[in-house]
């Protein structure tokens, strides 16, 4: 799904394929790295759990409603990371993962041309988030916890939720080069990108290790029963039953993601450059390549998109819509809300039957959302486009 790239621009080793990943000796030594990250991004906190974070005992639904801050996830200390720990912190993945989607989602349906170089990677990037969403339901729900999809869907603009990559404004739009560069780069930057940018707060990357490195601590008793299996993208989405899986499966969703602690080198393979470096071809305009052991942006051209200038979509929504903007927009809410609900019941009982019904909604989401992007604003400054209004009872206007 990662379309033809000509031999000159591939890496010219490629160490690892990106499903090998736990082969690499990078992750190997930050696996073992000891005390937590937390203390290097100014997390540490003192001893014992913030008042968000469940004490030992509670339900085996947690996490609340209100899932903690990263930060405050990860000020807990090693020790005290328990499967409340867990339940809760997994929460929080399921709501960074499923806030990805709508924004690349708007970037991809944008584009006119949809055999474009840049569609063709977002689409795959749309793919592989998917892919983590249903990852870390499987983890939540091995630890006998039950996600709240629906309820972690944001409203947008948004911060990522749990305050990873603080500064970060997550906002719809079509594709523009601002918008790949500060939301879609922006929410997937590694702790180290080709370019330090200086940032302390913590990655998504590393929300992730100390996921695994609590996982590793706790060792906890793992079920099957609820989990699901799909093919999601370019993946296979499947139950996790031991804490080799885990590894495996946090790793390829970092990997995926950020690409590896090590060097772009290793986020390529089978399936093309991981999101951050993805998102970069596409912003400079050039495939991503080693020269002489120098990596840069300097490959073969990759041409920005003719896109639909879908505008901004500001806090609120729409102000105003005329009645057949509106129609689209209810028309799109409705089916976003419906998946939503199908994939809280996937994970609740329905199964596979209730995840397919999520994939049909949201492939119908597609046609309202192209419509609304063809229609102009009063003011000329630009078109419509979704919005992705989570609906309590109903969602007409």
């Amino acid at each position: 799904m990662t379309g033809t790239r000509e031999e000159p621009d591939k890496p010219k080793s490629s160490r690892f394929a990106r499903r090998s990943f736990l082969a690499s000796s990078a992750a190997v030594a930050a696996a073992a790295a000891g005390p937590a990250v937390a203390a290097e991004h100014g997390t540490a906190g003192p001893e014992g759990a913030p008042p968000d974070v469940a004490p030992p005992g509670w339900p085996l639904d947690w996490p609340p409603a209100l899932p903690g801050s990263v930060a405050q996830l990860l000020a807990v200390p090693g020790t005290a990371r328990d499967i409340d720990w867990l339940r809760s912190s997994l929460q929080t993945a399921v709501a960074i993962e499923l806030s990805t989607i709508p924004p690349y989602l708007c970037g991809w349906w944008s584009v006119k041309d949809r055999k474009s170089e840049a569609a063709v990677l977002i689409r795959r990037v749309v793919g592989d988030e998917m892919y983590h969403l249903g990852v870390v339901c499987n983890l939540l729900v091995a630890v006998g916890g039950r996600p709240r999809i629906k309820e972690a869907a944001p409203a947008y603009p948004t911060p990522l939720p749990g305050g990873v990559r603080a500064g970060v404004q997550v906002y719809l739009s079509g594709l523009t080069r601002p918008f790949v560069h500060d939301v879609m780069m922006a929410i997937e930057a590694p702790e180290t990108p080709l370019t330090r940018s200086g940032q302390k707060s913590p990655t998504v990357g590393d929300f992730y290790e100390e996921l695994l490195r609590a996982f590793r601590r706790t060792k906890p008793a793992l079920t099957s029963r609820g989990q699901l299996s799909s093919r999601i993208g370019s993946d296979v989405l499947e139950p996790v039953g031991d804490l080799d899986g885990v590894e495996r499966s946090i790793e390829i969703v970092k990997e995926q993601g950020e690409g590896t602690t090590s060097s772009p080198d290793d986020t390529f393979g089978d399936d093309g450059p991981a999101h951050y470096y993805a998102f970069g071809e596409i912003y400079h305009g050039r495939r991503v390549r080693d020269s002489g052991g120098d990596w840069g942006f300097t490959g073969s051209p990759v041409p920005f998109p003719e896109a639909h200038p879908m505008a901004r979509v500001p806090a609120g929504g729409w102000p105003d819509p005329p009645a057949r903007v509106r129609r689209l927009l209810d028309q799109f809410d409705t089916t976003y809300n419906t998946v939503l609900e199908n994939l809280d019941e996937a994970w609740n009982g329905g199964g596979a039957d209730a995840l397919n019904s999520a994939v049909r909604a949201m492939r119908a989401m597609e046609a309202p959302a192209v419509q609304l992007m063809e229609i102009a604003l009063p003011d000329g400054a630009g078109h419509y486009g979704p919005q992705f209004r989570v609906c309590s009872n109903g969602c007409d206007s």
